[in-house]
């Protein structure tokens, strides 16, 4: 039986981010919020999961460029594995800068500077959009020489080492700050402090920012977050809030050059405004009025299972059809909106339990075609929808309280 221990990793960040809540409430820091750490776990989770379906995509589209355009013939050797190193977190920083410097490279990264708390939940917030654009900087890698497998391995060594620097729990590392990117320099990149801005994009080493002119020490207290606080906790809207801004943004421009200017433009020169804007227009005011914190452990015990389905889809990956694959990612995300849209107190989250329902017994249908399940299923989707309003408000009760 082939397995993914590439699995293993799900387990390893729940273990540190665990640690380092315990040992947080050990030295009475409290750095950790329930709705914020929920939100920036979530977004993990769908990158875990999509990176299920897209991880083999990057690996081919390396070994595709090396294969016809490499201008060298690259074997793996000590000097050339750190020659690796140094070019992949190089191309990082410029991707990284480009990401905080444009408005479209923005829209993608602005979900990982969303948590308005610092600690290791704030790590797992990567999007595969980032993950998308940074391959194409890393795409001159393969093009230098560099094959596949190397540069694959090189970059799973990359995005590890970047989780362990979102921790307010470790000060300043003495000689360590001269070289590598420590937790002290990535507190300076995640603040919205204004001396703070812009500073310390790199991702192992702070070497580059000290080049280029991009480094700031930290020597006062950070304030974490957004310059203008998003405050939601939808999985969806965190994704999106910013690319449908510029949108509208595009659309006030007249002229195409205004409008690719707009596109291309810096986000510090983005008005504030529009946030406001399109949060009237796309997101609903119609929430649940409730002092009861029910709806918390009904988050959790659903992101203990959602979490834990994660983790034997990675597993069991070569064991699994693409269908089965399909129906469980759909059923995941769905749990991702609606852990979200519960956190906001949303009413109408009785609709994706619906949806999710209807994923289950789509699923049950497609493995099991059996006459006598076929009508227990319709007979329940019947009864489902011939009861919906009744059902719906005990939901809502039950999730809510009174």
């Amino acid at each position: 039986m082939t397995l993914n221990y590439m699995a293993l990793a799900v387990p390893v960040f729940l273990f540190f981010i665990g640690l380092e809540y315990v040992m947080s409430k050990r030295l009475g820091k409290n750095v950790f919020n329930f709705n914020s750490s929920l939100a920036n776990m979530n977004v993990g989770v769908a990158e875990r999961l999509i990176d299920l379906f897209t991880a083999g995509g990057f690996y081919f589209f390396y070994d595709y460029l090396h294969q016809h355009f490499a201008i060298f013939d690259i074997k793996p050797s000590i000097l050339l594995w750190i020659a690796l190193m140094l070019a992949t977190d190089l191309l990082w920083y410029w991707y990284h800068r480009f990401g905080h410097k444009v408005n479209l490279f923005w829209g993608f990264h602005v979900v990982h500077h969303q948590s308005e708390e610092f600690n290791y939940t704030a790590g797992t917030r990567i999007t595969i959009f980032q993950s998308v654009v940074r391959t194409a900087f890393w795409a001159i890698l393969p093009v230098i020489g560099f094959p596949a497998p190397m540069i694959t391995t090189m970059l799973i060594i990359h995005g590890l080492y970047p989780f362990f620097t979102h921790t307010q729990l470790i000060g300043k590392l003495g000689i360590l700050e001269y070289i590598l990117v420590t937790p002290s320099h990535h507190r300076v990149h995640h603040a919205s402090n204004e001396q703070y801005l812009d500073k310390n994009f790199g991702d192992m080493f702070i070497i580059w920012d000290k080049l280029f002119g991009t480094f700031a020490e930290e020597k006062e207290e950070a304030v974490y977050g957004l310059t203008k606080q998003l405050d939601s906790y939808s999985f969806l809207w965190q994704h999106f809030h910013y690319l449908v801004e510029l949108r509208y943004a595009v659309k006030n421009q007249t002229g195409f050059v205004n409008k690719i200017k707009m596109i291309f433009g810096s986000p510090a020169d983005f008005d504030p405004a529009l946030r406001g804007l399109v949060e009237k227009k796309f997101l609903s005011k119609n929430r649940v009025r409730t002092s009861s914190q029910k709806f918390r452990h009904y988050v959790l015990g659903q992101f203990i299972v959602m979490v834990t389905v994660l983790f034997f889809l990675l597993l069991f990956e070569h064991q699994t059809d693409n269908f089965l694959q399909t129906m469980v990612a759909l059923f995941i995300l769905i749990t991702l909106i609606n852990c979200g849209a519960i956190l906001e107190q949303r009413r109408w989250v009785f609709y994706l339990e619906f949806v999710r329902g209807c994923l289950v017994i789509i699923t049950t249908f497609y493995y099991y075609p059996h006459p006598t399940i076929i009508a227990s299923l319709i007979l329940l989707i019947v009864a489902s929808l011939a009861y919906f309003s009744s059902l719906q408000k005990q939901y809502l009760q039950l999730v809510y309280g009174r």
